[in-house]
């Protein structure tokens, strides 16, 4: 079984998503700005797995530093924070990773002790709290996909849109995870994976790993879920999240929005997967999520090769919103919120639980 991102003694070790499915190279990133680069070029993607990427970037950073005092590390942890934090703006599970690790930080720092004494036990406890947070999110997509088994009808086909796999979180998945859970309790689930336009996720990287599981899947163009839904094909969509606001819109890949609705249309429940990591209760929309704006040449080319004109103009927001009126429910790892969201997500946050209290 392949692992998308591990914690080494050389540095941070990632599979590079971006060759899949052609090639499944692992690199070793030794500083912080390769880790952050790393998540900013789509080597590692997948809001979970970007939270992970980014606590054990940061503890990276702290453990390569060469602070003599805590004022200095203190300096070289703000730095190493704003570095992460400003690869990608939609993906909240980074932001929370930052502020977790933050919170380890200044923990250390406050303990008694001499300035080395606290810059070793910093280096210590943030290098503990990074691997924790991957062994989490591997539990955590366990719990989810235990959850959203039994939403599944056996002899079911599931439609997903880009990748919520393994490859997008520390392990299992968050969407798959569920179709996993499902074909592990003896459930006949196949899938229709759509290719997920322009980065091709789909067709890359959800076919993969369904593959090598040996469920049966069927890729899809992004233009063709509608004809299988109107022929009755497919039973249930499930999508993962990069963010989610108090009320339940979702943020997810580009796309997303335009498979709801059909979804609806067709009287096809559609699901989404998460962990409480990506719900923002800060936020009271959708309206206020920030969108990602990538490059246009990831619309008019393909891994340097141009399938446009030349001198047209393009646009390629990475995300966009879905409103929770779309929403059959939202799958977490403490259970399945349905609408009022505002009321039944909250109260999973309301449940005190140590991995969850800097949200």
């Amino acid at each position: 079984m392949f692992k998308t991102i591990e914690w080494t003694g050389d540095g941070v070790r990632m599979i590079d998503q971006t060759l899949l499915p052609g090639e499944e190279i692992y690199r070793t990133y030794r500083t912080y700005p390769e880790v952050a680069e790393a998540i900013r070029s789509m080597v590692i993607r997948g809001a979970p797995a970007i939270g992970v990427a980014a606590a054990m970037g940061v503890a990276l950073g702290v453990k390569n530093s060469r602070a003599q005092s805590v004022a200095e590390l203190r300096s070289d942890f703000e730095t190493i924070a704003d570095t992460i934090s400003h690869t990608r703006p939609t993906a909240v599970n980074l932001f929370w990773a930052v502020k977790r690790m933050r919170d380890v930080f200044e923990k250390a720092l406050a303990a008694p002790g001499s300035d080395a004494q606290k810059i070793g036990r910093a280096k210590t406890l943030l290098e503990q709290e990074g691997q924790r947070v991957l062994t989490e999110d591997i539990a955590i997509n366990e719990a989810m996909g235990r959850h959203g088994a039994a939403l599944l009808s056996d002899s079911s086909t599931v439609l997903t849109h880009c990748n919520a796999g393994a490859l997008a979180t520390g392990g299992f998945g968050t969407a798959l995870g569920v179709i996993r859970a499902a074909v592990a309790e003896g459930k006949k689930i196949s899938v229709f994976a759509d290719e997920t336009r322009p980065f091709l996720q789909g067709a890359r990287l959800t076919a993969w790993e369904l593959a090598k599981d040996g469920i049966p899947v069927t890729l899809i163009t992004d233009n063709m879920a509608g004809h299988f839904m109107k022929q009755s094909q497919i039973q249930a969509v499930i999508v993962g999240a990069d963010r989610i606001a108090a009320n339940g819109d979702v943020a997810n890949k580009i796309g997303t929005y335009s498979v709801a609705v059909l979804a609806r249309e067709n009287k096809i429940p559609f699901y989404v997967a998460a962990p409480l990591s990506t719900i923002d209760l800060e936020l009271a929309s959708g309206d206020q999520i920030p969108i990602e704006e990538r490059s246009p040449e990831e619309v008019t080319h393909w891994r340097g090769i141009q399938t446009a004109p030349e001198n047209i103009s393009a646009r390629h927001p990475a995300f966009d919103v879905t409103p929770h009126r779309y929403l059959t429910a939202i799958i977490t790892e403490r259970g399945i919120a349905r609408d009022p969201y505002t009321k039944t997500l909250k109260a999973f946050f309301d449940r005190k639980d140590p991995q969850h209290a800097s949200r």
